[in-house]
C-alpha cells in the first residue's frame, strides 16, 4: 500500500514540510516517485518515520539520526553499532525519565501544599508543619 505525503503527515501529525526535510536528509534513500515526481510513501517509509520520532524524542540530533539510518543501509556489518546506539538512547531516557519523575513529585508536593495553604487561608502554618502530616509519597520533595 502507497501514501501521499498528505496522507502521512495526516497519519502521523508530522508536518508536510518535515517529511520533505526528511527526505531531501536522504532519510528515506529507496522511497519511491510518481511519474509525476511526486514522493509516494510505502510502510517502509513509515516505520522510518516512527524510528525517526523515537530517536528525535529520545534527544538525538537529526545529523545523529541520519548516521543510524545510514548504518542500516550498511546492512549487516552495522548490527553492533546501532545496537550499541539504542542501548546508549536507552540509558539516556532512563535518566531523562528519573529527571522527570523527581519533576512530578516536587509539583505534585506544590500542589498538595498551595491546597492547603488555600483551604486554611495561609502558608503561615505549613512552614513548620511536621513530616507526619505531608502525605507521604510527596513527603521527601519538600521545597
Amino acid at each position: 500500500m502507497y501514501y501521499s505525503i498528505g496522507e502521512v503527515a495526516n497519519a502521523t501529525g508530522i508536518a508536510i514540510s518535515t517529511l520533505r526535510y526528511y527526505d531531501r536528509e536522504g532519510m528515506f534513500p529507496d522511497m519511491e516517485r510518481s511519474n509525476g515526481g511526486i514522493r509516494v510513501f510505502s510502510s517502509k517509509e513509515i516505520d522510518t518515520i516512527r524510528v525517526i520520532e523515537c530517536l528525535k524524542s529520545s534527544g538525538m540530533s537529526i545529523k545523529e539520526i541520519k548516521e543510524f539510518l545510514d548504518w542500516c543501509q550498511e546492512g549487516d556489518s552495522s548490527l553492533s553499532k546501532r545496537r550499541e546506539m539504542f542501548y546508549n538512547r536507552l540509558k539516556e531516557v532512563e535518566k531523562q525519565i528519573e529527571i522527570l519523575e523527581k519533576t512530578k513529585n516536587i509539583l505534585r508536593y506544590k500542589c498538595w501544599y498551595y491546597d492547603k495553604a488555600v483551604s486554611i487561608g495561609t502558608e503561615t502554618v505549613l512552614a513548620n508543619l511536621p513530616d507526619n502530616e505531608i502525605p507521604e509519597d510527596i513527603r521527601n520533595y519538600r521545597i
